[in-house]
């Protein structure tokens, strides 16, 4: 009955791929079509510890990429989704720039498809990298936050969302920064949430929706460690 109903909207309705606009049909996800699905750029394994940058070819020496070469990162290891190029880069930008949440609903197929992915999620802590609460209210709603609550669902409740930092100073946008010019923009931008408490054997995951340099999540990780947490990882969506 739900695959009839679908049907009977798309004809009074057609979804148009937010890739290339064009109508959707046979494809596994609802809002990419399946020529656009083909051009998604998967972070699989063999991949960087630090990011989840896919390695290609043969792999020799430390699996560290050449984007986390100068970083020195606070967390423990990370992992990404896809690529943020092409269709990747499309679907996350109907998330942030468009309000576009029902793109949550393919991701978490995704996800859920992936299974080294899911796998490195359960059992943790989900932290959302917090925007500044001016940010916020201009935005109405932190992208962050949005995507941890869907990869707690792909979990099936085996994870857990938790507020744990907030950003205490606003800091201009890190789209046109370097990666010096990052750290120091968000340098001390995070603390703990007021009444936070960690667990040194809980395992806390630092969700963001792309990894560039790192330095966003590198300052929040360090807010966690010098609270206590033993176990920090990161993950996102797309890989910049």
């Amino acid at each position: 009955m739900h695959r009839l109903l679908n049907a009977a909207a798309d004809l009074i309705f057609p979804r148009s791929c937010v890739h290339c606009a064009d109508a959707i049909e046979d494809s596994p996800y609802d809002f990419l079509c399946a020529a656009c699905t083909q051009e998604l750029m998967p972070c699989l394994p063999p991949a960087c510890n630090t990011c989840g940058y896919p390695f290609y070819g043969i792999l020799a020496g430390p699996r560290v990429c050449p984007h986390c070469a100068e970083l020195s990162p606070m967390f423990d290891q990370g992992k990404t989704l896809f690529l943020a190029k092409g269709a990747g880069r499309s679907l996350l930008h109907e998330l942030k720039y468009r309000n576009g949440f029902y793109i949550l609903k393919d991701l978490h197929k995704m996800v859920a498809g992936t299974r080294h992915y899911l796998h490195y999620l359960k059992g943790a802590i989900l932290v959302p990298v917090p925007l500044h609460p001016t940010k916020q209210r201009e935005r109405g709603f932190n992208q962050s936050e949005k995507i941890a609550h869907m990869l707690a669902a792909a979990t099936d409740g085996r994870s857990e969302v938790k507020n744990l930092l907030l950003r205490n100073r606003y800091t201009q946008t890190q789209t046109r920064l370097n990666q010096t010019e990052r750290h120091r923009n968000v340098k001390n931008a995070f603390a703990l949430a007021p009444n936070t408490v960690l667990f040194s054997n809980k395992q806390y995951i630092l969700v963001d929706d792309v990894f560039t340099t790192g330095s966003t999540l590198n300052a929040c990780a360090s807010v966690l460690r010098d609270a206590g947490a033993q176990h920090v990882n990161v993950v996102t969506i797309g890989h910049g």
